[in-house]
C-alpha cells in the first residue's frame, strides 16, 4: 500500500490516524534515506499515542523509551550503530521481554538482533514537499494493520 503526502504535516496527520489503529505490542521498521521523515513520523506517532513530553531522536542514544497510555513505545535509531553487537550492551534482551511498540529506524543495520517486523514503512522525499510512504506487512498482525489502514485515505493525502 502506498500513500503520497503533500507536506510533512500531512505525514504527521497520517501518523495520528495510524496511532488509533496500532495495538501494542508490535514492530514497525522505518526505512528511507536521511531526511525522508522517519523520525518525524515516529515522533508524531508517539505523541498521538498519548506521550505529551518532548520526544527526543535516539540518534546518539540508539534507544529511547516512552510510556504512553496505550503502552510502552521503544524508538530505536540505528544509523550510528557501528556493530550490531552494540545493542547487547544497551540491554536489548531486556526490551525484548516487554510488550511494547517498536519503532526502528535503519533496522537493516542489526536485523539479527531485532524482533521481526509486523509492518515495514518505506519513506521517501519526492521533491521539496512531497513525501511517499509505502507499507508492506511481513506478518499476520501487519496484514491486519494494513487492512485497517486502507481506511486512512482522504484529506491531504491519497493512497493506492
Amino acid at each position: 500500500m502506498i500513500w503520497q503526502f503533500g507536506s510533512l504535516a500531512a505525514t504527521e496527520a497520517w501518523a495520528r490516524r495510524f496511532a488509533a489503529l496500532v495495538p501494542i505490542p508490535g514492530v514497525l521498521y522505518l526505512q528511507g534515506d536521511l531526511g525522508a521523515g522517519k523520525t518525524a513520523l515516529a515522533r508524531a506517532l508517539i505523541h498521538a499515542l498519548g506521550y505529551s513530553a518532548v520526544v527526543r531522536s535516539p540518534t546518539y542514544t540508539l534507544i529511547e523509551s516512552y510510556p504512553t497510555p496505550a503502552g510502552m513505545v521503544l524508538h530505536l535509531d540505528l544509523y550510528r550503530l557501528n556493530e550490531p553487537e552494540e545493542l547487547e550492551y544497551l540491554g536489548l534482551r531486556d526490551y525484548l521481554q516487554q510488550n511494547a511498540l517498536w519503532l526502528v529506524e535503519w533496522p537493516e543495520r542489526a536485523l539479527e538482533y531485532l524482533p521481526p517486523a509486523d509492518l515495514v514503512l518505506q519513506l521517501a522525499l519526492l521533491g521539496e514537499t512531497t513525501h511517499r510512504l509505502a507499507a508492506t506487512a511481513p506478518s499476520a498482525r501487519g496484514e491486519a494493520w494494513l487492512a485497517a489502514l486502507a481506511d486512512c485515505a482522504g484529506g491531504d493525502f491519497a493512497h493506492g
